[in-house]
């Protein structure tokens, strides 16, 4: 099952997929996978529904589900679920995302929306994933680097302003939860519009990772 999620992940999600690599620890790599499969479960919904209503029950079917394990509770018959049970993750603050990631659903922002709606998603998927890196590592250490990844592709301008911003919150990010912001190291092609080959990828990410930087 993780080998089948690790695939999903690196197929779909190679930026985070690739920053996963750094991590020594199989039962942490295993969570990050299981919650970056969670993610792309959730941001693909408004891709593939015509209907707001059927993406909104789709998204609550995952809160529920989410909810449900935090409550003890078996899993729903899905490989995320049942790999979130199996692991370390908080099943409630995982629903929270499945609940801010409702908000996908009302189409692009600008401004202040766009900055609170990444820190609602983007924001504490990275938090999430730095916590179970590093119980040292908190939002607040990773608010601008998840800004500057969720508006990459949507707002250059904003995207390199909060990847600037991000250079003083990670200097305070323990060194165990930095491959979980290490594909920040992205958002700069991306805001300048373009996409960066595989080996560019590996690389960024490899430098971002040995020198704790990103930029």
């Amino acid at each position: 099952m993780t080998e089948d999620l690790d695939a999903l992940v690196r197929r779909v999600d190679p930026d985070r997929w690739l920053s996963s690599r750094f991590v020594a620890d199989e039962a942490a790599r295993a969570d990050l996978i299981a919650l970056y499969a969670l993610d792309h479960e959730l941001t693909r919904i408004p891709q593939i529904v015509s209907d707001p209503l059927m993406g909104e029950i789709r998204m609550t079917w995952w809160r529920e589900g989410l909810e449900e394990i935090a409550e003890g509770k078996a899993p729903r018959p899905h490989p995320v679920l049942r790999a979130i049970s199996d692991g370390a993750l908080p099943a409630t603050a995982l629903a929270a995302l499945a609940e801010a990631r409702l908000g996908d659903l009302d189409g692009a922002r600008s401004g202040a929306a766009a900055l609170a709606h990444a820190d609602a998603t983007e924001g504490l998927l990275m938090a999430l994933a730095g916590r179970r890196l590093s119980v040292a590592a908190t939002a607040d250490h990773v608010r601008q680097a998840a800004r500057a990844v969720a508006l990459a592709r949507t707002d250059g301008p904003a995207a390199l302003a909060a990847l600037k911003s991000a250079r003083a919150e990670l200097a305070d990010l323990p060194v165990a939860a930095f491959p979980a912001v290490a594909h920040a190291s992205l958002a700069r092609p991306y805001a300048r519009g373009r996409q960066p080959g595989d080996l560019e990828k590996r690389l960024r990410i490899f430098l971002a990772v040995l020198r704790g930087v990103i930029g």
